[in-house]
């Protein structure tokens, strides 16, 4: 499967974000790094950032920049130079009526009419079809068939489906899954569980976002999305850098200047902490008992930290790895003394306190 990086245009639609011309360029440089296929700069029509970050960054992922199916959006994402336009329009009887007004057959005139003028400009074209989720099937298929476009992505746009009716949905299509993507929002927590279930069914294309990030609730998380292609049982495969995915996602998330829960999967300061006395003592014996995976898969670490809630299981295994003998007199003074500490301490730490144990 192929990813396309929406981190810089999404997560600038949440109320008051914007993303410096040098902020942009860090961060795709850091995508391109990982190894998606291609980075999605901005919205070109809106103003000349995208053209000065496509002109300041030398990719080896594809450029892209998003466009109304009208004229003026094409032609202002030709001059900013982004390899491949990304063309937009709603799909669905509701969006149609009520975000522009027309026709089907309009509709379809128009994103016809934008497709050729990005094509005769010499740039790749993908359509995304706006609440394609909830358009009927057979409509969408013949409006594929009427644009010449390298793929066409359904959008989730208001993040209403979930795995069951993604799968009954594309199902439902006729156009080969190979021309397809998908675009999901993360409105009910299943945005990865939804882009899985497109995988599973032979989608070309994904659109994700660093931490998540995007409008109202995110969009399906690339973190969240290689980890799980990688170790869960939808056997998906994704040529990016594995053992760089966690470094990078930080890096894109420290030029971008966001932060994330400490809870976030993946990417929250709490994601690979372990406390608990039943959890450090059984992973200081094996660290698989409680890690659905070893962290430094995506290049991330785990920690172990110890004190108030540290167990004797745990004050023993530390003193073993101090060399002493975890009599329950040493167990009972060494968990006196973490106790007392203020806040954590590291395994390093723990392990030369159970050293100073008399």
């Amino acid at each position: 499967m192929r990813l396309l990086d929406v981190t810089l245009r999404e997560a600038e639609q949440r109320p008051g974000v914007a993303y410096s011309v040098e902020q942009k360029a860090a961060a795709a440089r850091e995508l391109d790094a990982l190894g998606v296929d291609r980075v999605q700069i901005g919205f070109p029509v809106a103003d000349d950032r995208t053209r000065r970050v496509v002109d300041r960054v030398d990719l080896t992922a594809k450029t892209t920049g998003i466009a109304r199916a009208i004229a003026g959006d094409v032609d202002a994402a030709v001059e900013a130079g982004v390899d491949v336009v990304d063309l937009f329009a709603p799909t669905s009887d509701r969006q149609l009526d009520a975000v522009v007004g027309m026709s089907r057959e309009e509709m379809t005139a128009s994103v016809v009419a934008a497709a050729d003028r990005a094509r005769d400009h010499g740039v790749g074209v993908r359509f995304s079809a706006m609440d394609g989720f909830r358009t009927d099937p057979a409509a969408l298929d013949a409006l594929f068939a009427a644009v010449d476009a390298a793929s066409y992505t359904l959008a989730d746009t208001v993040g209403a489906r979930t795995p069951a009716g993604v799968v009954d949905h594309l199902d439902a299509l006729a156009t080969d899954p190979s021309r397809l993507g998908v675009h999901f929002h993360d409105d009910l927590g299943v945005a990865t569980a939804n882009a899985l279930a497109a995988a599973g069914l032979g989608v070309e294309w994904a659109d994700v976002s660093v931490a998540g990030l995007g409008e109202r609730a995110g969009n399906v998380p690339i973190e969240e999305f290689v980890a799980a292609a990688d170790v869960g049982e939808e056997s998906v495969e994704l040529d990016v850098a594995r053992d760089r995915l966690l470094p990078t996602t930080r890096g894109v998330l420290a030029a971008l200047d966001e932060d994330v829960d400490a809870a976030k999967p993946l990417l929250g300061a709490a994601a690979f902490t372990h406390e608990s006395g039943l959890h450090t003592a059984a992973m200081l014996k094996d660290p698989a008992t409680f890690e659905p995976f070893d962290p430094d898969r995506f290049g991330g670490s785990r920690r172990l930290v110890f004190g108030d809630a540290t167990g004797r299981g745990a004050a023993r295994k530390l003193l073993e790895r101090a060399g002493r003998d975890p009599t329950a007199e040493r167990v009972d003074r060494l968990l006196d003394r973490l106790s007392s500490v203020d806040g954590e301490l590291s395994l390093d730490a723990a392990v030369a306190a159970a050293d100073d144990v008399a």
